[in-house]
């Protein structure tokens, strides 16, 4: 079984980065313009603070690419943080704290810094936050972004938008997925309801008035996505349990649904379920009348749209900060204030797209794994043969 993967290194204000992705089939086309297109989307949204003022996104890649297509070897691929010229002091790898260090012991209500210390035994929880701030997720939109344009060239797309923020939740009107995007892309708030986003945008302008944050709730959508991906047999093959998983690991995000989701609890199953017709001129022969089951049924992909939400919290560093105490002096403080954003709901919409991409196409390779985009491609096509005859079986 092929098997893709990916690692990601680095700390928020440290010199870059770095997201090494393995698995991928030689022969893949990529664009660097794509992926900075995606770094750049990422820093983008109303609410965001003073650090998206100071970086300006770019990847590098540094190995597994030659004349523009992948090799079959680990691509390496770095973001360089520009923040790092002022932080070369205070985290320098190799010599000790500066003179006017000062270690951080305050540890902040709703982030890592006081379970990591506590964990690893750090006495400057700098240590822990570094690595647990959402700078981390850069590298993996530009993981998202190279299996996207793998994705692509099977006719799958991924597209995210923002729901809710603050309790301003946008209607779901009778559109395209293609009029979503465009609308969410011109949105600052990536909301694709015109008439919502300026509630939301005041509700923001409120909110950092006050030193408060919020949150929200963001959507993720595949299309084009074959029946059969994921699996039933192993509970961690489950596309829906690896989706879920990846959507949770993002910064801040603390619930997931797929389709009705959590509404489900509130329906007869006569209004849960989706049923099934047959239709020779669909592209699976096969499919539902409705989509309440967001496209995936038993850790399986159904042919129909992915669709995904995920909560997002009110990110935890509060301009008028909660009680906390010092882990040194055991004395009670107001926490220490990092810059922050007061909403980085459209910007987690997406890191989930990216995300999602992954393990979709981590699906995608593991069913018709091969060593190059060649071999992928008679493999998918033979599944798309095996399917359009599985669907002809009786007739």
């Amino acid at each position: 079984m092929s098997t893709l993967r990916y690692l990601t290194a680095g700390e928020s204000h440290g010199p870059q980065v770095t997201a090494i992705l393995e698995g991928l089939p030689a022969g893949l086309e990529i664009s660097k313009a794509d992926i900075d297109l995606e770094l750049k989307r990422r820093q983008a949204g109303y609410g965001r603070g003073g650090r998206m003022k100071i970086e300006s996104d770019e990847v590098d890649v540094v190995s597994g690419l030659r004349f523009g297509r992948t090799l079959g070897s680990p691509l390496a691929m770095v973001v360089r943080n520009r923040d790092w010229e002022n932080w070369k002091d205070e985290m320098d790898p190799y010599q000790g704290p500066p003179p006017r260090h000062r270690a951080f012991t305050r540890p902040r209500p709703g982030h890592a810094d006081l379970a990591g210390g506590m964990k690893y035994g750090h006495e400057d929880l700098r240590n822990v936050l570094e690595r647990a701030s959402a700078r981390e997720t850069a590298a993996r939109v530009a993981v998202g972004a190279v299996v996207r344009q793998l994705l692509a060239r099977f006719g799958i797309d991924v597209l995210g938008c923002v729901v809710e923020i603050g309790g301003e939740r946008a209607r779901d009107g009778q559109m395209t997925p293609a009029e979503r995007r465009t609308r969410a892309e011109a949105s600052e708030v990536r909301v694709y309801d015109a008439e919502v986003e300026g509630a939301i945008k005041a509700k923001i302008d409120e909110a950092r008035r006050k030193g408060e944050t919020l949150g929200g709730v963001f959507e993720v959508v595949v299309l084009g996505a074959p029946p059969g991906l994921g699996s039933h047999v192993h509970w961690d093959r489950k596309l829906d349990a690896r989706i879920a998983l990846a959507l949770l690991s993002i910064q801040a995000v603390k619930g997931v649904e797929f389709g009705l989701g959590f509404d489900c609890a509130r329906r007869p199953g006569s209004e849960v379920h989706d049923e099934i017709g047959y239709d020779p001129g669909r592209p699976w022969g096969f499919f539902r009348t409705t989509n309440r089951g967001g496209g995936i049924e038993g850790g399986m992909s159904t042919g129909e749209e992915i669709v995904v939400r995920g909560v997002m919290k009110p990110l935890s560093t509060l301009m008028k900060p909660l009680a906390s105490v010092d882990i040194r002096t055991k004395e009670p403080f107001r926490a220490q204030v990092e810059r922050s954003d007061v909403c980085a709901v459209p910007a987690a919409a997406v890191v989930a797209e990216a995300v999602v991409a992954f393990e979709v196409a981590a699906a995608f390779v593991e069913k018709f794994g091969g060593d190059s985009m060649e071999e992928i491609g008679r493999n998918y096509e033979g599944y798309r043969k095996a399917l359009r005859e599985y669907g002809l079986k009786g007739a």
